[in-house]
C-alpha cells in the first residue's frame, strides 16, 4: 500500500494531458477538420501563434513545469484516489501538516535521545536541569530534550597552564629577596560531574590555585634554594597544596605535575645579583681553603703528639738515658747552625779574635789544635 501511494504521488506530479498537435488538440474530429482559427472546438488545427483559449500564453521549459507543479500542490487534495484537484496520493489539508509534524518529531527524538560517547569522554546527564547521572563510553540512550540533556566532557586530555603567560612573574622569597619565577601546571579532569557543576570557570580556578600555592611555598624558601637545589622540593609542595585546595572545592580536577622552568633574579638587579653570587662563591672557596689548612695543621700536631707519647714511654723506662739523649739531640740541633771554637789545652787561655771568627770558614777537625 505504501509503495502504491508513492507511485501515485510521483505519477500525479508529472501527470500531463495527452500530447497534442501544434495545430490543435484533435478533439473528436481527429485534428483534420475545423476552421483553423484556434478558438475552440478542436474540429481543426489551431494556429500555433494565436493565444490559448484562456487568453494567456503558457510558459514552456522547466520553469513552466515547476510553476504548474507548485500550483497543483497549493490547490490541496489528491488526484486519483485522493479526491480533489491536488497532487495524487498526498493527503489533503490538516492531515498533511500532521504527517510533517510527526516526521519532524521523530527526527528530534532520534537526534536528542541517542548519544555516542567516545572512549576518552564522559556524558553528564541532567533531567530538567538537575544532575541525574554520568554516561560512560559507547552508545547511550536518554529521554529526548528538553527532558534530559547530555553534556560531553573530555576526561583524559592533559591540560597545561603556563605561568606567566607573558612578562615577568615576581615573587618575594623567605629571605626578603625577589625572584622571577616561570613554571607550568599540568592537570586533567578526574570527576566529570564535579567539574561541570561545582566550579564556574575551571581554567581560571586552576590558575588562581596555582598562583596562591606557589607564592605560599616561595614565602618559606630562600633565594639560593629557589634558584638552586630547592626546585624539586618546591614543585612537590606546590602540587600537594594545589590538590588540597581543589579537593576542598570538589572541583573534579587532578593535578598531574608542576614544573619550574626558570628561577632567577629580576632583570633590573641581575648584574648586582651576579656580583653578589660571585662574592658568595669566593667566600665559600676561601672558607674551604681555610678548612683544608686547618685540617693539615691539626694532622701535623696530632702526629707530633703521637711521637712525643712514644718518647715519653721510653723516658719512663730509662729516665737518665732518655734525658741525656734528648739533651744531645737538642744541642746538636742548636750548635749545627752556629760557628764554634773548641780549645782542648788545659790551663791555656789563647787570644781569640772573636769578631774575625764570624767571617772565617769552619776549620777542618782533622788538622788538630784549635778548631
Amino acid at each position: 500500500m505504501a509503495n502504491l501511494s508513492v507511485r501515485n504521488f510521483v505519477a500525479g506530479i508529472f501527470k500531463n494531458e495527452a500530447p497534442k498537435s501544434p495545430w490543435g488538440g484533435g478533439g473528436s474530429g481527429g485534428g483534420n477538420g475545423g476552421s483553423g482559427d484556434g478558438k475552440s472546438g478542436g474540429s481543426g488545427p489551431r494556429n500555433p501563434w494565436s493565444l490559448p483559449p484562456d487568453g494567456r500564453r503558457s510558459r514552456s521549459g522547466p520553469g513552466g513545469a515547476l510553476d504548474e507543479l507548485l500550483k497543483r500542490a497549493r490547490r490541496g487534495g489528491g488526484g486519483g484516489g485522493g479526491g480533489g484537484a491536488g497532487i495524487p496520493g498526498v493527503p489533503a489539508g490538516p492531515t498533511l501538516y500532521l504527517l510533517i509534524a510527526g516526521a519532524l518529531l521523530l527526527l528530534w527524538v532520534a537526534f536528542t535521545s541517542i548519544h555516542p560517547i567516545g572512549p576518552k569522554e564522559r556524558g553528564v546527564v541532567t533531567t530538567l536541569g538537575r544532575y541525574s547521572g554520568t554516561l560512560s563510553s559507547g552508545i547511550n540512550f536518554t529521554l529526548p530534550a528538553p527532558f534530559q540533556m547530555v553534556e560531553t566532557v573530555d576526561v583524559t586530555s592533559v591540560r597545561t597552564e603556563p605561568f606567566p603567560k607573558s612578562g615577568e612573574n615576581l615573587m618575594l622569597t623567605g629571605d626578603q629577596n625577589i625572584v622571577d619565577l616561570a613554571y607550568s601546571v599540568s592537570w586533567y579532569i578526574d570527576n566529570a560531574a564535579d567539574y561541570t557543576f561545582q566550579i564556574k570557570d575551571p581554567d581560571e580556578t586552576v590558575r588562581a590555585t596555582a598562583e596562591s600555592a606557589m607564592r605560599a611555598v616561595i614565602a618559606t624558601t630562600s633565594l639560593n634554594e629557589a634558584i638552586g637545589e630547592g626546585r624539586a622540593r618546591m614543585e612537590g609542595q606546590v602540587q600537594v597544596a594545589m590538590q588540597k585546595i581543589l579537593d576542598e572545592y570538589n572541583s573534579g580536577v587532578r593535578v598531574q605535575s608542576v614544573a619550574i622552568q626558570k628561577a632567577a633574579a629580576p632583570q633590573q638587579v641581575d648584574e648586582a645579583f651576579k656580583a653578589v653570587s660571585a662574592a658568595q662563591q669566593e667566600a665559600q672557596a676561601n672558607k674551604n681553603n681555610a678548612n683544608a689548612y686547618a685540617q693539615q695543621i691539626l694532622a701535623q700536631a696530632q702526629g707530633e703528639a703521637a711521637e712525643f707519647d712514644k718518647i715519653y714511654e721510653q723516658y719512663k723506662l730509662a729516665p737518665e738515658v732518655t734525658r741525656r739523649r734528648m739533651y744531645y739531640e737538642t744541642m746538636e740541633a742548636i750548635l749545627s747552625r752556629t760557628n764554634k771554637t773548641i780549645v782542648e789545652a788545659p790551663g791555656v787561655t789563647p787570644y781569640l779574635a772573636l769578631p774575625s771568627l764570624k767571617s772565617e770558614p769552619r776549620p777542618d777537625p782533622a788538622q788538630g789544635g784549635a778548631k
